[in-house]
């Protein structure tokens, strides 16, 4: 039954990360849960803020302290796209979430489990249970796909100011 949760939530997080990408964001979403209720939704906002700490993670941890008036989320799960990166890591730990899913792994940034296990590194005062890869391939596809994109554009708009240039 857990399974079909996570896989649940997981589907709400990848809505949120397709409202980033529509906005030309690096499409990752995240939903926090408590209760079996999702109380909160975000996603990557970095560039439309211009603002570093505007990551799918820290603006949903953000809206669910207001939502339960504590900065301490127990008894919730965060369920994100993508691995967390050291700073939604640390976020994580701080509001003492007990458990993450998530999507993809992030062999570049990735705090969780590729380059650092922060979230399961006893000598934090808190640890969290991790569920790594629910609807990885979807979660993995959506950021190929934007990056691809992105790539393609940035070739095209070269070519036209070389054309340009050129004239």
């Amino acid at each position: 039954m857990l399974e079909n949760k996570d896989h649940q939530y997981m589907q709400e997080a990848l809505k949120e990360a397709k409202k980033a990408a529509a906005l030309g964001e690096v499409p990752i979403g995240a939903v926090i849960v408590y209760k079996d209720e999702i109380i909160a939704r975000a996603h990557n906002l970095r560039e439309t803020t211009q603002n570093a700490l505007t990551h799918a993670e820290s603006m949903a941890i953000q809206e669910a302290c207001k939502k339960v008036g504590s900065w301490r989320l127990e008894e919730t799960t965060l369920y994100v796209t993508l691995e967390p990166c050291p700073m939604c890591a640390g976020a994580i730990l701080q509001s003492r979430i007990p458990r993450v899913v998530y999507g993809a792994r992030d062999i570049k940034a990735g705090c969780v489990d590729s380059l650092y296990r922060l979230l399961n590194d006893a000598r934090f005062n808190h640890e969290c249970t991790v569920t790594e890869g629910v609807m990885a391939e979807e979660c993995g596809q959506i950021l190929t796909d934007f990056f691809k994109a992105l790539r393609e554009r940035k070739k095209a708009e070269k070519l036209a100011r070389k054309q340009q240039s050129e004239k």
